[in-house]
């Protein structure tokens, strides 16, 4: 994890990213803080900002509320509840900006088609979304169409090294070499 210290004064920072279902369950979630240091305290967090937020209407345009020191950028899609948590002095905007990303990037990958079961289905391609978008709680990029176009481009091309493939493109890989090895 990050000391937030170390960024404090050189870059605006992001302690997690969640999108939760409509019932406040996980579907994709990142912690870059050490603020929540069990399993346990990341999932009353979420409980609880999931239960403070879902009455209200953040489904045209981003909301933002402060809750237990932290200020919390949100935004519902459909069946998924977006959140982006930065520190009680960062600046909002900037979530903000985190927060349309994810979301309109998500939106490009899951071609309009945000919800659980696809998010699900594409779990990977919404997890390496968080990866371009978000590094260790520093903020790498927000336009949606680079982020997207990047993980598409990962998940399209099949000769990009192991290293960067997700581990369903490893195996079907491997799955497709030992068809073609042993039909030969």
């Amino acid at each position: 994890m990050v000391t937030f210290s170390s960024y404090r004064d050189s870059c605006p920072v992001v302690r997690n990213i969640l999108i939760l279902d409509s019932e406040g369950k996980r579907v994709a979630i990142k912690y870059y803080s050490d603020d929540w240091p069990t399993n346990s305290a990341k999932l009353a967090f979420e409980k609880s900002i999931f239960t403070k937020t879902q009455k209200t209407n953040a489904r045209t345009e981003a909301d933002i509320t402060i809750f237990e020191g932290n200020i919390i950028v949100y935004k519902f899609v459909q069946d998924l509840h977006f959140f982006v948590t930065g520190g009680d002095d960062d600046n909002e905007l900037i979530l903000d900006s985190v927060l349309h990303g994810l979301c309109d990037a998500v939106g490009l990958i899951l071609r309009n088609n945000v919800d659980k079961n696809e998010a699900l289905e594409n779990l990977d391609l919404i997890l390496l979304c968080l990866d371009e978008i978000v590094d260790r709680g520093m903020i790498l990029e927000t336009e949606a169409a680079v982020i997207a176009s990047k993980v598409s481009t990962i998940s399209v091309d099949g000769s990009a090294p192991l290293s960067e493939q997700t581990i369903s493109q490893a195996l079907a890989m491997a799955r497709d070499h030992l068809t073609r090895s042993l039909l030969s």
